[in-house]
């Protein structure tokens, strides 16, 4: 990442933590259960949670695991998630440390679980990211990523990019299915699953919690409206009176593991 950049992200989610601190769609979900269910975290795991926002991936993995390092890039963000956790009670295994994602102050092999979940489409350089998390996985670990699936079709893979920049700016790039499969194995992991699930968002708190102004909001809420009709038909977006009420995207996750040997 540029310092630039990186000051750029320190700053919104700096503006939004406690936002995400406190919204139910990443304190729980499918996606989450199914994290649990495919890595099958153990009292002998030593996990790392990459850009872990809020601390929900945290603390729902903390009372399974021997330890649990949540990272981040943003150091509000980080005493905000400490704070939650904290308030959680009965977690003594999680600590927290400032990290950027793309360059971890971790040594090779130290966790044998990595989380990472709706992050990545932040990360200017997702290929470098995936060379870290695989560093500092020991061989044989197992890796769970969910994060925002760009649709296949281009023309609503289009809009769809344009809406995520237009709600918040530091929103780099999603990716397909297969995208990601190939990212995932260039990286030296063996792929052994992908979920998606759809994942349905109240518009206006989800337009707000990324800090956008009422000019924000509205201009979002008419682009919805004015989306193409397949657009409108993928994202089911449902509107009442000319005002966006919800809508509902994609999520992928990728179960991976490093190869336990050479």
């Amino acid at each position: 990442m540029s310092r630039d950049f990186k000051n750029k992200v320190r700053e919104q989610f700096g503006r939004a933590a406690e936002g995400y601190i406190r919204d139910k769609g990443f304190a729980s979900g499918d996606d989450l259960e199914a994290m649990v269910r495919l890595l099958k975290p153990s009292p002998d795991d030593n996990m790392l949670d990459v850009a872990c926002g809020g601390g929900h991936t945290a603390l729902r993995f903390s009372p399974m695991v021997r330890s649990v390092v949540a990272s981040d890039l943003t150091m509000v963000m980080l005493k905000k998630a400490q704070e939650f956790v904290s308030e959680e009670g009965g977690v003594d295994n999680v600590t927290f440390r400032e990290a950027d994602a793309e360059d971890l102050p971790f040594p090779a092999g130290a966790f044998t679980l990595l989380t990472c979940r709706i992050a990545p489409h932040h990360f200017p350089d997702v290929p470098r990211a995936l060379s870290e998390f695989h560093r500092v996985l020991r061989r044989g670990g197992r890796m769970a990523i969910v994060d925002t699936l760009l649709p296949d079709d281009e023309e609503i893979a289009d809009w769809h990019q344009q809406m995520e920049k237009m709600r918040d700016p530091t929103h780099i790039q999603a990716y397909t299915t297969s995208q990601w499969e190939q990212m995932i194995q260039d990286a030296g992991f063996i792929l052994h699953e992908t979920v998606v699930f759809p994942k349905t968002h109240d518009f206006p708190v989800w337009a707000k919690r990324s800090g956008l102004n009422r000019e924000g909001v509205t201009n979002l809420n008419k682009f919805f409206v004015e989306a193409p009709n397949k657009v409108q038909d993928y994202f089911h977006i449902d509107t009442f009176a000319g005002e966006v009420e919800a809508y509902t995207d994609r999520k992928i996750l990728i179960f991976a593991s490093r190869p336990a040997k050479k």
